[in-house]
Order: C-alpha cells, then sequence, then structure tokens
C-alpha cells in the first residue's frame, strides 16, 4: 500500500496526505516544499535537494511524516514554509507535457495516457506539430489532467517573495550556482564545492538516462534534457495560440521581452543544450 498503485483511492489518499503535510507538516518537523507546473523539473530539483539537505524525498510512493523534500503543483500558499518554486519556459513544458500525457514510460503515467488518448483520439500521436494547437486547448481550456493552467501557477507564484525561485534553463547552464543559492537561500548553510559537484554529476542527464542531452527517447520520463525544444515542434499557429494563452506569462517570467516571438524573432537569446 506505500509503494505506488494505479488505483483511484490510492492517488485520493497520496493526494489528500501530501495537501495535509504541506500546510501543516512544518509545526512538526522541518519540511521543504517543491512546487512546479508539472513538467518544469521539479523531480530533479527534489533529487539534489534530497541529497544537499540529507532528507529523504518520496516518490511513486506515499510520503513520509518526518522531515523530507515534498513535491507539489498546487496554487494553494496558506501555512506553507521553505517553498521553492521551480519555473520552465512554458513552451518547452507544453512539449514536455505532450509527450508525458500521450505516450507510456516508466513513471506510472498508463492511467494518464489511457485517459488522454480517449480523449484527444489523435489519428498520429508522433505528428506533434499538427497535434499541439488541439493539445494545448485541452491544457488550457478543458483541464482534464490538472485544474490548472501554467497561465494560473504564474499569476499566483511569480511575485512570492517569500518562496525561492529557480529557473529550469539556470539550473542547466549553471547548476553549481544555482544549487548552491537554492541551498543557501533555504538553511542559510554552504555546502563544500566537491559536495555541491558530486551531486549535479549523480544527478545529471547522462547520469540518469544513460543518453547524451538531444538523445531523445519518447518513452522515458527523462526524453530528451534540452532548452528550447519547442522551436522544433511550434507551428505559426502554435505560436499564435500561445501567445493568446500565455504570451504575457512568458514575459513577465523574462523567457520574452515582447510578443515578437510569435513571428519567429525572439527578444531574448537562449543557449540550446545537446
Amino acid at each position: 500500500m506505500i509503494t505506488q498503485k494505479e488505483t483511484f483511492y490510492w492517488h485520493m489518499l497520496n493526494r489528500n496526505l501530501r495537501l495535509l503535510l504541506r500546510h501543516f507538516g512544518t509545526k512538526f518537523f522541518p519540511l521543504y516544499v517543491v512546487n512546479e507546473y508539472p513538467k518544469s523539473g521539479g523531480s530533479w530539483v527534489g533529487e539534489m535537494l534530497s541529497d544537499a539537505l540529507k532528507v529523504p524525498f518520496p516518490r511513486n510512493r506515499l510520503p513520509v511524516f518526518k522531515s523530507s523534500i515534498l513535491q507539489g503543483h498546487t496554487l494553494k500558499s496558506w501555512n506553507m514554509h521553505n517553498v521553492v518554486i521551480v519555473w520552465r519556459d512554458g513552451r518547452d513544458l507544453l512539449v514536455s507535457q505532450y509527450y508525458y500525457w500521450l505516450f507510456k514510460n516508466e513513471r506510472f503515467n498508463s492511467r494518464l495516457v489511457d485517459r488522454s488518448r480517449g480523449d484527444l483520439q489523435f489519428t498520429d500521436y508522433q505528428d506533434i506539430k499538427n497535434n499541439l494547437p488541439i493539445f494545448m486547448k485541452y491544457i488550457f481550456d478543458d483541464k482534464r489532467s490538472i485544474d490548472i493552467s501554467w497561465t494560473d501557477f504564474v499569476n499566483k507564484w511569480a511575485d512570492c517573495e517569500r518562496c525561492v525561485h529557480v529557473k529550469y534553463e539556470d539550473l542547466r547552464t549553471q547548476p553549481f550556482v544555482e544549487l548552491s543559492r537554492i541551498v543557501n537561500e533555504l538553511t542559510g548553510k554552504t555546502l563544500e564545492d566537491d559536495e555541491i559537484q558530486n551531486i549535479i554529476d549523480a544527478h545529471s542527464f547522462e547520469r540518469k538516462s544513460k543518453r547524451k542531452p538531444g538523445d531523445e527517447n519518447i518513452h522515458s520520463f527523462m526524453r530528451k534534457g534540452i532548452i528550447g525544444d519547442w522551436k522544433n515542434h511550434f507551428t505559426s499557429k502554435s505560436r499564435k495560440l500561445f501567445d493568446d494563452y500565455a504570451g504575457n506569462a512568458l514575459i513577465s517570467l523574462g523567457y520574452e521581452e515582447d510578443h515578437s516571438w510569435v513571428q519567429g524573432e525572439s527578444s531574448v537569446k537562449s543557449d540550446i543544450l545537446g
């Protein structure tokens, strides 16, 4: 019962226990909440923080009632402490969601895939360029798999002054600086350089996936490991639609300076890894 079961009652119990811990657990022990919109890199952050803070990060099982890392995807902020908000370019995030929602992998997503495919019924699921606008509406309007949108999440958490904020992209390009900063802002402690580097190496995309960034496996939770992959999948229609849904959110987080990216002229330079 402790480990993950693909049943409605197990998922309901897991969700309620985690909700209870997020809002009341810090009254009894140090609890660190990694909050993200799904597929923003929260699992990676949680794994590294677990090693850095020397506390467990229970995943694919019920939570533990002691000091630990707790991952969440929530708008509710009442009585939450030690919160790390993980950001990711919403366009890359959408592409990652497409593959996670529609292709089974090793992370117990079969119920999600079955439901999403039943709702969408694409003729060719690998034709992401043509399918993406429909999938985008499914995520932003229907909210069948998560009841908040990325825009909702940005509007809620972007200005949280008591939270520690980190971008997935910054962690990819300067992991040593960012992980050191997160630990220091959470605890006031400074870890030794060797310890930080060992943690980064242990949780690198190459070490975890046994592949280089850019070497894609659509049936893996760690699918591709690069920044800017959205450019390979967004058509002009997808650009316009995403801008309608979340263009202002992109600008507020600094991923774009204005809406010129819709025409294929990004106002912010970005490094693509891999």
